[in-house]
């Protein structure tokens, strides 16, 4: 079994123990947190599914970020990231939901938000933290591959602490 697999099989367990649910949002990595998590066998018991908010039309109008958020701080921002978990925990009706907005590349980055940026979001049965992480040197499938796996990941510590 491999680190992910044995990852998502841990979360599962670990929902499954607490009954509660786990839902994603999803940019840049577009659906790829929920086709992993659906590749585990049992997946179903605890993942309520996921929204591709890849445009920022669908963040506003399907998740509720607030357009001054988009305007002020860019799709790329822990706000967002905020906003987008929040979003899909009302939307969803999730104990838990894991964001994820990025700069996967090649193009798209800056000084300030360099390719391999991303933002991630928690939200939990009583709060929504965010962080950024920034992946070098690394081409677009691998940055949406770390950030599925950092989100991921995060959640188990989450799930165990």
């Amino acid at each position: 079994m491999d680190t992910l697999t044995a990852t998502i099989t841990q979360i599962i367990s670990l929902l499954e123990e607490k009954q509660q649910t786990l839902a994603t949002a999803e940019s840049c990595t577009g659906g790829m947190i929920g086709e992993y998590i659906t590749n585990i066998p049992g997946a179903s018991s605890i993942y309520l599914g996921g929204i591709i908010a890849y445009h920022n039309t669908i963040k506003k109008q399907l998740l509720n970020v607030p357009d001054s958020v988009l305007q002020e701080h860019g799709a790329v921002s822990e706000l967002t990231a905020f906003y987008m978990a929040k979003g899909a925990q009302q939307i969803l009706k999730s104990t838990w939901v894991i964001s994820v907005t990025g700069i996967a590349g090649p193009d798209g980055g800056s000084i300030n938000k360099p390719v391999g940026t991303i933002c991630l979001g928690l939200a939990g049965p009583h709060k929504i933290i965010t962080k950024t992480l920034v992946f070098k040197n690394q081409n677009r499938q691998d940055n949406r591959e770390s950030a599925c796996n950092a989100a991921l990941n995060w959640l188990l510590t989450e799930l165990l602490s």
